[in-house]
């Protein structure tokens, strides 16, 4: 039963790929509702479409009853609540859980439970006191988990991999950090120690020529390429600068072993260290205490400075350019390993690249995978000067993103080169939240995706299997993307296994994981994210048409194409009542959702 109902969905979405492009982009241009007047401030969506796609950028998926409030209260409103929400965290909830069932939070899988909590808002009565995560702080889970792709960690590490409370603090860091200012991202992301353990900062030593020890340069190379300025010179439009031609680096390997040798002297915090206990040794200056427990508060702690290991004899070479504040980019020696810290990330901080780099990133992540050099450029100027003079205001530059005319409007002003492949996770999220996914018994317990979720959607959070994130930000899928000179980061993970491992487990949630569901072995599961797909199915029966607009506003922001729903239409009339386990209108409801979720217009974010 199963499989020929799979394989009767599967073929239909050949169907649907067969649409022709004209009759796609029909239903995208603007209607009567267009409004030309929009400032990016204080107005809000025209219409209940316009809304949908601003929660798509902004969200892990929009809900009806966002619609109905963003509407309400405007773009400036709904973002000035974000900001002021109180942050959703994972490392009390692990806490909590861990104290109620310890047999049964063994593993990073928990963590990875507690995302989708974040992300779907899932209800948990049981928590008492915690907040319904993600409910009211959407926007800075979304930032952060676009933050978690360019400040990567991941337990693929083999020193990370069972670390759920180390991993839970990295990604609480994000969250916390999501609107604070680009400098304290940055030294909090340094000082962390599950950095520390992925990009091998900590215990890292100068240079002792007798014991062949050298700084190791793993930290510097990547704070600089990923995190800060990237390999080659910035204009403040993001494109490269070029001399003959060519681009112009951004470093050397004299300024990775500057900033190595700055980056010794690091370890862990001796916070609650028991010199006594079997995970300390002492020497005579200095007593090391390495957690001995995942649930350690060294995990969570930030790295602290041991001077006896830091490089305070040579002088350090940092980037040199235009402004910067230590003379010929040169870090005088003799200063302490916090001193030296805070001369390197300032002059990481101060380089004109930072502004651009960070503003790519994120717009990429959020908004579309080739905005134009003017959307990097007015981005890029809100991060060195938010108005008022402050540099790095990350509030500023996320509000600068989602406001920008080119977010508001690119589907129409490029409709050849605007948009990104839906990263496979948030798709789980997209339907998740659409159909009010929540488990019965308000526990987190089997989330279907979960443990493996990366082998079945080519991701999961703090997952990556390279420091490069899943996918890279410069990738450009062979063919007529890369010849047309067009980025598509996220088809660097749509290979011919995700193709289709995506779309069966995305079956298996539609098909098996609904209200009290007894259709599959775990689907009526009490702790099981189950959909609530009998909400609609009254209305499949009555009017499938009309249940093709709503799915097509809450998951296509309404621009699915007249092809489209015209093929959705003529399956949903052709299902008939197959009671008990089939009724009429959950099925048409499951094969609609199925049809959508996997076809080419909803894979492309417009």
């Amino acid at each position: 039963m199963r499989a020929s109902r799979r394989l009767s969905a599967a073929t239909l979405v050949v169907l649907l790929c067969a649409s022709p492009l004209v009759a796609q982009g029909l239903s995208h241009w603007p209607d009567t509702a267009f409004n030309d007047s929009f400032d990016g401030t204080a107005n809000g969506p025209g219409n209940d479409a316009a809304a949908a796609r601003f929660l798509t950028q902004a969200t892990f998926g929009p809900t009806a009853a966002d619609i109905t409030h963003l509407r309400t209260v405007g773009y400036q409103g709904w973002l000035n609540e974000q900001f002021t929400a109180t942050p959703s965290t994972q490392v009390p909830y692990i806490d909590w859980a861990y104290a109620e069932h310890p047999d049964d939070y063994l593993s990073d899988d928990v963590r990875l439970a507690i995302w989708s909590i974040n992300a779907a808002g899932t209800p948990d009565p049981s928590r008492g006191g915690f907040p319904n995560n993600a409910r009211t702080d959407q926007l800075r889970q979304r930032v952060a988990f676009a933050l978690s792709e360019i400040f990567v960690v991941s337990n693929d590490n083999g020193a990370l991999r069972d670390q759920k409370w180390g991993l839970a603090s990295f990604y609480d860091l994000l969250s916390n950090d999501a609107f604070a200012n680009y400098r304290v991202l940055l030294e909090d992301v340094t000082k962390h120690p599950v950095m520390g353990i992925y990009l091998s900062s900590i215990q890292n030593q100068k240079a002792d020529a007798e014991q062949n020890i050298h700084p190791d340069e793993n930290y510097a190379r990547e704070v600089m390429q990923l995190f800060s300025v990237g390999l080659n010179q910035l204009n403040l439009d993001g494109t490269p600068k070029l001399s003959g031609g060519i681009p112009i680096p951004t470093y050397d390997q004299s300024v990775v072993h500057g900033f190595a040798a700055v980056f010794t002297g690091w370890d862990w915090n001796s916070i609650g260290c028991d010199p006594q206990s079997y995970d300390c040794c002492t020497d005579d200056t200095y007593t090391y205490c390495g957690p001995n427990a995942s649930d350690d508060a060294r995990w969570r702690n930030p790295m602290q400075p041991v001077e006896s290991y830091h490089d305070d004899t040579q002088d350090k070479q940092l980037l040199n350019y235009t402004g910067a504040s230590l003379a010929n980019g040169l870090l005088i020696h003799g200063g302490n390993a916090q001193q030296e810290m805070t001369a390197a990330l300032d002059n990481l901080f101060r380089h004109p690249n930072v502004g651009p780099f960070i503003a790519t990133r994120l717009i990429q992540r959020l908004v579309t995978s080739n905005p134009t050099p003017a959307y990097v450029q007015r981005v890029a100027q809100v991060f060195n000067n938010d108005g008022s003079g402050v540099r790095g205001n990350l509030k500023a530059v996320v509000k600068s993103i989602l406001l920008d005319s080119e977010a508001r409007y690119g589907q129409w002003q490029h409709p050849d080169t605007f948009g990104k492949l839906r990263e496979p996770l948030l798709k789980a999220t997209h339907l998740w939240r659409a159909m009010d996914g929540r488990s019965a018994n308000g526990t987190i317990g089997n989330l279907q995706t979960y443990p493996g979720i990366e082998d079945l959607y080519g991701q999961a959070p703090l997952r990556s299997p390279t420091v490069f994130n899943f996918f890279k930000p410069d990738f450009a899928q062979p063919g007529e993307v890369a010849t047309r000179g067009l980025l598509s980061p996220e088809f660097q993970i749509l290979s011919d296994t995700m193709a289709v491992e995506t779309p069966n487990n995305l079956y298996y949630q539609i098909f098996c994981y609904y209200t009290a569901s007894d259709a599959c072995w775990d689907g009526g599961d009490a702790d099981t994210l189950q959909l609530d797909e009998d909400a609609d199915a009254a209305l499949a029966v009555s009017d499938p048409a009309q249940l093709v607009d709503q799915y097509s506003l809450l998951l296509m922001n309404g621009q699915m194409s007249p092809f489209m729903h015209s093929v959705l239409v003529t399956r949903l009339n052709a299902i008939e009542d197959d009671p008990p386990r089939h009724p009429q209108g959950r099925t048409r409801v499951q094969h609609l959702l199925y049809l959508i979720m996997n076809s080419p217009e909803y894979s492309i974010q417009k």
